[in-house]
């Protein structure tokens, strides 16, 4: 008669900070970041964290206030207890080299800092005090058409100046862009680069990614290029002119 076989236990998770903390003695720690250049560890040392700014599904973005120059700023941390996998650890290493990869642009955040600590990684940038671009199409109900041009051409610039620098945003939207501030005539910024990918010309990519009022159909295809950042940004233009999406969730499957 065969022995009953023993349950085995949960496999522990290589890319969670509990398997981490638990490691034998000598074992390494998880590093989400590769370059150690330019990523400090304690970033109390040189930055003051202040109140919550916003959160999203892996990270909290503070106040942060420079101690030397007492400048303003803002920190994304992002708790390493959200990093469950492999794929979740690439995607901010992406985010970060991404960061660092594009030249200053003043349509583009500028990361000024990277800190890796035990717990997060802190990314520190520039501070966008005036909302999202989405608050203020709300507030408008919408543009009028030489307003809603100015707009888009800063978004295009942002896609023609990421492409030619071989990177994909695939998460345009109006919540990600910010003002630098509230003033009528402040310079607008892309953000959030955690779903950008680096790209060669002619790459298709397969992976369903963005928010879906504005994801192109080709992205739904599994068969894309660069090209999807274009759809985004036009889907942006209609919101900016009519103040509602031409395209409602429900219409994704048809």
């Amino acid at each position: 008669q065969k022995e009953p076989k023993q349950r085995k236990g949960k496999k522990p998770n290589p890319f969670s900070i509990e398997y981490n903390r638990s490691a034998p003695p000598g074992a390494s720690r998880l590093v989400v970041l590769r370059e150690p250049t330019g990523t400090g560890r304690d970033i109390a040392e040189r930055y003051e964290l202040g109140g919550e700014l916003g959160r999203g599904e892996f990270g909290v973005t503070y106040l942060c206030t420079d101690r030397a120059t007492r400048e303003a700023l803002a920190c994304k941390s992002i708790s390493k207890k959200k990093l469950r996998t492999a794929v979740d650890v690439e995607d901010v290493r992406r985010e970060v080299e991404i960061m660092r990869h594009l030249p200053k642009h003043p349509n583009i955040v500028t990361l000024r800092d990277t800190y890796e600590d035990d717990n997060a990684v802190h990314l520190v940038m520039e501070l966008c005090e005036g909302g999202e671009l989405f608050d203020r199409i709300v507030a408008r109900g919408h543009y009028t058409e030489r307003a809603a041009a100015v707009v888009t051409k800063t978004i295009v610039e942002v896609v023609q100046m990421c492409h030619k620098h071989g990177v994909m945003h695939r998460d345009l939207k109006p919540e990600n862009f910010l003002f630098a501030n509230k003033k009528e005539t402040a310079a607008l910024k892309a953000i959030d680069f955690g779903l950008s990918v680096f790209f060669t010309p002619g790459e298709r990519f397969t992976e369903i990614v963005g928010s879906p009022y504005y994801m192109a159909p080709e992205v739904l295809k599994r068969n894309y290029g660069q090209e999807v950042d274009v759809w985004s940004a036009g889907v942006i233009l209609y919101i900016l002119l009519c103040g509602v999406p031409p395209f409602w969730a429900g219409q994704f499957c048809t």
